[in-house]
């Protein structure tokens, strides 16, 4: 509740509430969810945030009183499910030279486990990420498919393998994109457009389980922070672990099951009012808590989810 614990008592109780309503909201599989159950149950940390101190500053109903009516249809899109197969996906694509139809992988529209008015899954490490997405029969995606998610196209990768190094081939893409930065809901950074002005536990002491809650709003509490391809929360609520691909082997839009190296997405719950470091639709961050991306020790906190993508041609 707002203000309060999470729903349940124990992470292992919001854990269930949460897979039925993946399964009654969104159709994931019986055997799916149990696949799921074990790789949360392994993680021990997996799910909405330790509810002994997350304090969420919005409850699912207060969210749904923002949408015109029915949430779990609001989000619904009838094409975007012809094309996807599944629900709450996007396509994406470059509007300059294709339509949605044109589409050979679809996005999350929201943050893990992508449910309108669920609050985002942290705790998680990009190796469960990888692992959840698998369960589903989607995967985790490379930087520049949620770069494109995050300015509105899709282009093609454009990662310098011949530069040799994670710092060379990020400064080189920065730099590139860096005179034409936008975000989600356009050209300029605004407050109050996304899941961005709640606050850090009292005393979090920079990322213990114990002392630091996951204070995010339920996706899709902010319609309005929603990108040009129809992806929400881009921008606030969890940050995102993606796969960033450092040689072409690694690359999970080609098939890759080794993939690459760690790359965080996105912003966090508190960005209005703590402004870390930059972050734009296609910024890439420096190379924080890196490992590979299958590591078993592969970086995990309280601000930091995962989406999903599916490959449909």
């Amino acid at each position: 509740m707002a203000g309060g614990p999470a729903a349940s008592a124990t992470l292992a109780e919001n854990n269930e509430a949460m897979f039925r309503l993946m399964q009654e909201k969104r159709g994931v599989t019986a055997a799916q969810i149990s696949r799921i159950r074990q790789i949360f149950n392994a993680s021990g940390m997996a799910g909405q945030g330790n509810p002994a101190v997350t304090r969420h500053p919005m409850t699912p109903a207060q969210a749904a009183a923002k949408v015109p009516g029915d949430p779990y249809q609001y989000y619904r899109n009838a094409q975007f499910e012809r094309i996807c197969g599944r629900k709450y996906m996007a396509p994406l694509y470059d509007p300059a030279t294709e339509r949605p139809q044109d589409a050979t992988v679809c996005i999350d529209m929201f943050e893990y486990p992508n449910v309108p008015m669920a609050y985002p899954v942290t705790w998680i490490s990009a190796r469960e990420a990888a692992l959840t997405c698998a369960a589903e029969g989607k995967r985790i995606g490379d930087a520049h498919e949620w770069e494109g998610a995050a300015a509105g196209a899709l282009l093609a990768p454009d990662y310098r393998f011949d530069l040799g190094s994670h710092g060379a081939m990020r400064s080189w893409h920065n730099a590139k994109w860096g005179q034409s930065k936008s975000w989600t809901y356009g050209p300029q950074w605004r407050r109050g457009i996304c899941a961005q002005n709640s606050s850090k536990s009292p005393g979090c002491n920079g990322g213990s389980w114990s002392g630091c809650g996951t204070n995010t709003y339920p996706v899709g509490s902010f319609p309005n922070c929603r990108s040009g391809l129809g992806v929400y929360d881009l921008e606030g609520n969890a940050a995102e672990h993606m796969n960033l691909p450092l040689a072409p082997g690694q690359m999970a839009s080609r098939g890759s099951t080794t993939l690459g190296v760690t790359e965080m997405k996105g912003s966090w719950f508190i960005w209005d009012k703590i402004r870390a470091h930059e972050e734009w639709a296609r910024w890439r961050a420096p190379f924080w808590h890196g490992t590979r991306v299958l590591s078993t020790g592969s970086h995990r906190n309280y601000h930091l989810g995962f989406r999903c993508f599916r490959d449909v041609k």
